[in-house]
């Protein structure tokens, strides 16, 4: 080998070092990238009502910050983004809004699928978005513990944790209330398109009522008819009367449910991977079943 083959031969040697090292740099990048995709997020400016108040934390012993935090993880590596109120006091215990994403999707696209940071957090709600992991028993039990987690953080109030999620983040949120070891998580729980039908839930034992407020499409060709089928469980389980009236927003509500818990089941029209649109009317929901709800002395 000649001096020019030599030079030729080292330099192919420090391209591939150069490419070898700066590898695990550039898929830091992308991942980077991929959490803050998307458009900027808007933060609101939380109205603490007066119930909030009552529950406080000692801020000076909690790192957790106002606004965006991004890559937090549990304890399985199930990484999850949080959304803080622009004025967020540390020493208000704060309801937290948890979002679990659809098969296919991740934290940052189901932040701007839901739309729900400006609202949420205007309403005074912390809201956590979490990855879609593979969906089982032991990954919906991992992601009931990202309030606990939070709660070192942030000044979250357990008792009020509301649950949401689209497709499999929806049957993660329904199995979250129904699961033994997680049920007394959710102080009210809003599944869309979740894949859980009345077979998946004849043998189950019901939980202490629940505020529930059920979306399907009845389009939704993937579950067809699992929404209706769900929802009457979980009237049932309520002590609901059994015929549900038609109310404002176009949701069906029953009434006489023990406790005075709200449960609803709201039907769409479009494809199952399509989101309802319905954050606002899920917020209100939520601010409501925080109100009225029989779990509160648990």
């Amino acid at each position: 080998m000649n001096m020019t083959q030599l030079r030729v031969y080292l330099l192919r040697i420090n391209s591939w070092q150069k490419v070898l090292f700066g590898l695990p740099i550039l898929i830091m990048v992308v991942m980077l990238l991929m959490d803050h995709s998307g458009d900027s997020v808007e933060l609101g400016q939380a109205v603490y009502r007066p119930e909030m108040l009552q529950r406080l934390c000692k801020a000076d012993q909690l790192s957790g910050d106002a606004g965006e935090t991004y890559g937090e993880e549990t304890e399985n590596g199930i990484k999850y983004n949080v959304r803080a109120p622009a004025n967020y006091d540390a020493s208000v215990a704060h309801p937290l809004l948890l979002v679990f994403s659809p098969a296919g999707s991740n934290r940052a696209k189901t932040e701007k699928t839901t739309g729900f940071t400006f609202p949420a957090t205007q309403a005074g709600f912390i809201v956590a978005y979490a990855d879609h992991p593979e969906l089982s028993p032991s990954t919906t039990v991992e992601l009931g513990t990202i309030p606990s987690l939070m709660a070192k953080k942030w000044c979250i109030d357990e008792k009020q944790v509301y649950v949401t999620g689209h497709s499999d983040g929806g049957t993660s949120a329904m199995a979250l209330a129904f699961m033994t070891g997680t049920g007394h998580i959710p102080r009210a729980i809003a599944p869309s398109a979740a894949g859980v039908a009345y077979d998946d839930l004849r043998d189950r034992r019901c939980p202490e009522p629940l505020p529930v407020m059920v979306m399907h499409s009845s389009k939704d060709r993937l579950f067809p008819g699992y929404g209706q089928q769900a929802v009457g469980w979980w009237a049932a389980c309520n002590k609901c009367d059994p015929i549900p009236d038609k109310i404002a927003n176009g949701c069906s509500s029953y009434s006489g449910c023990a406790g005075g818990v709200k449960t609803l089941y709201c039907e769409g029209d479009q494809i199952h991977s399509h989101w309802p649109e319905r954050t606002q009317d899920i917020i209100e929901f939520f601010v409501s079943a925080s109100q009225v709800s029989p779990r509160e002395a648990k």
